[in-house]
């Protein structure tokens, strides 16, 4: 059978369901959701109320902070500087743990072959690989890029084989009585039932890039939004601190729900979604 006419086939056949993921998206009560939002910000400032402001600065001067540093054009340059060696990092522990992941959980071999490997690497606290980068990548750019993907991949390659290990048997073993190849079994079939832990894996992977870049810019060369911190905290300047904080907690918290929004439109198959 050809790709082609296996395709629409298998697409009409193969009733696909799993269970749907919440999402900010989703969440039936967005007034509790921001409500606790608002909460925590109310805590932060009665807490901010009672200590120094060298130690705790309150949100009022943290979000007066943010603005004087973007205005001044500080913050907006160091993002996006910080952001080029985050998304290339991200890119490449994404290409390599789709295939890997996918294969150590379809793929007996590839399982006992790389399975010791990524659980001994995982193991490994990812601030002590950074003397290690230092020596082979030097401070900068190469070395920050390194130290995202390697926060990233493994984390990403654990979820992956997961989920192609529980791919559900019986609808592989339908795709083959259309008379599928291998290849057809793996995108129409195995591809679309493990979609569920592919786009968790690139959530995970998305705030463990985050993590690498702040903690890149921090213990490798201070640079950006790392610089900006290391000078804050040199000055007890905690709004500037705390400031660079929210900004990364915004950050993740946006490339959380653009990909939950991503696996809505294109898992429309699955119950809730679409």
């Amino acid at each position: 059978m050809s790709e082609a006419d296996a395709s629409p086939l298998i697409k009409r056949r193969l009733p696909f369901a799993s269970r749907a993921i919440p999402g900010f998206g989703e969440r039936s009560n967005a007034a509790l959701y921001w409500g606790s939002l608002i909460f925590g910000i109310v805590v932060w400032q009665l807490f901010a109320a009672t200590q120094s402001g060298f130690v705790l600065a309150p949100p009022v001067a943290v979000f007066r902070r943010l603005g004087e540093l973007t205005l001044g054009g500080v913050l907006p340059k160091a993002l996006v500087a910080a952001l080029g060696h985050m998304v290339l990092g991200y890119l490449i522990a994404c290409l390599i743990a789709l295939p890997v992941g996918l294969a150590m959980g379809r793929v007996r071999f590839v399982g006992d072959l790389l399975g010791p490997v990524v659980t001994l690497v995982y193991a490994v606290p990812s601030v002590a690989w950074a003397p290690f980068l230092m020596i082979w990548c030097g401070l900068y750019f190469k070395a920050r890029v390194a130290l995202v993907v390697l926060m990233c991949v493994f984390d990403m390659i654990i979820v992956l084989s997961v989920g192609a290990r529980n791919a559900d048997r019986r609808l592989l073993d339908v795709g083959r009585s259309f008379g599928t190849t291998r290849w057809q079994n793996v995108r129409y079939v195995l591809l679309p039932e493990s979609l569920s832990f592919v786009f968790t894996a690139l959530r995970i992977g998305a705030v463990r890039a985050v993590n690498a870049m702040i903690t890149a810019e921090l213990f490798l060369a201070a640079v950006n939004l790392g610089s900006i911190m290391k000078q804050a905290a040199a000055h007890f300047d905690s709004a500037a601190v705390l400031g660079v904080l929210f900004v990364l907690c915004l950050l993740g918290l946006l490339l959380q729900e653009i990909l939950l929004l991503v696996e809505a439109r294109i898992c429309t198959w699955r119950p809730g979604r679409g």
